[in-house]
């Protein structure tokens, strides 16, 4: 009895010393009756280490791809894998062709480097060509058929002050292009034309063409019948707005319009106005003008006219001063947002400076034809 409690007492000791004697030895009731103390345990910080791998699995459709995942702890290394889904591939979208691209137009050369197709000069006084590049083919020519849409209004004599109501009709469902004026917004006649030649304004020539006498059909036929009596044998229209590809026209036939529709003073300054506010519908807005030339002081815009859908390109026409003459531009089928406006730059600065003060013609030829 006296040794087992000396063993136990000696156990004891030994434990609170954190010692383990060499030959100590215990009983079964001591094993019951003393706790042993246990270090505690080294807690190791687990190092995740990730790695991403396409790994081809044949269960995986085409939207799917496997991670491989890396994870070290306690020193060993754990491999994973997991089924994610794959980031959308973006298809490659081809370049838009126009369609003087599509007639090969763009492989005509010329001096100056024109970013149109198609160009052409005139000194309106002498009605000498200055400069040519495929002048005589029709192409789309977008919004510059607001140019004509205004000269049927003006030549029709209609009610200016007679207010227009925007319909569903009105609607661009071809390019389903946007507008600021909600169906049900109403402005006069007067309102609807200058802002669809200062700022292109969709609906308001689509409304303009509504409201003539006869309707939509009997504007465009009227619209055709005047391209006819100005000589213009490469146009043709079916719309108001120029939304649709096909109003066609030459840039020959253009500086024709051009010069018709500069001889009324409404289209002179509403074509050049660069900012005007309507109230449609007791709503005040401002449009701006679709061509920054006209709020540039270097400038003298006597008559201007932009327009742009993807088979036209970007195209300007204009009726300028440059050193007193005026010059009528015809711009067609640019590529770049303000492509239009720097063809136009480069030639007011080649007329200026380099142009032989004699010259009657320069006419540019395709590559392919020599």
């Amino acid at each position: 009895m006296f040794k087992s409690a000396l063993a136990i007492f000696t156990t004891l000791l030994f434990i609170n010393a954190g010692l383990a004697p060499a030959n100590a030895q215990t009983t079964t009731a001591a094993k019951k009756t003393v706790a042993k103390k246990v270090a505690p345990k080294k807690v190791v910080a687990k190092r995740t280490v990730t790695t991403t791998k396409t790994v081809a699995k044949g269960s995986l459709n085409n939207r799917e791809k496997l991670v491989r995942k890396v994870t070290m702890v306690k020193g060993r290394r754990h491999v994973s894998y997991q089924r994610v889904s794959a980031a959308p591939s973006i298809p490659a979208v081809p370049p838009v062709m126009t369609a003087g691209d599509i007639a090969g137009l763009n492989l005509t050369q010329d001096p100056l480097a024109l970013r149109s197709n198609v160009a052409l000069v005139i000194d309106q006084a002498s009605s000498q060509v200055l400069f040519e590049k495929n002048s005589s083919v029709a192409l789309p020519i977008a919004s510059v058929t607001k140019l004509m849409t205004a000269l049927v209004v003006a030549e029709a004599h209609m009610n200016m002050e007679e207010v227009l109501t925007v319909t569903d009709d009105d609607v661009d469902r071809e390019k389903h292009s946007s507008s600021r004026l909600r169906v049900g917004a109403q402005l006069s006649r007067d309102d609807m034309l200058h802002i669809a030649l200062m700022s292109s304004e969709n609906r308001a020539a689509s409304a303009l063409g509504r409201n003539y006498p006869g309707g939509l059909p009997a504007f465009v036929a009227a619209m055709n019948a005047k391209a006819r009596s100005l000589g213009m044998q490469d146009t043709h229209y079916v719309d108001s707005t120029g939304l649709s590809s096909q109003n066609v026209a030459s840039a020959r036939d253009l500086a024709k319009l051009v010069v018709a529709a500069y001889q009324y003073p409404l289209i002179r300054q509403y074509s050049t106005d660069s900012k005007y506010m309507v109230e449609p519908s007791g709503h005040a807005l401002q449009y701006n003008s679709s061509n920054r030339l006209t709020s540039n002081k270097d400038w003298d815009i006597g008559l201007q006219k932009t327009g742009f859908i993807n088979e036209a390109g970007h195209c300007l026409v204009m009726l300028t001063r440059i050193e007193g003459r005026p010059i009528v531009m015809v711009f067609l089928d640019s590529k770049g947002r303000l492509s239009h406006v720097g063809d136009a730059t480069r030639m007011r600065k080649w007329l200026v400076e380099d142009a032989p003060k004699n010259l009657t013609r320069v006419k540019m030829v395709r590559a392919d034809q020599g």
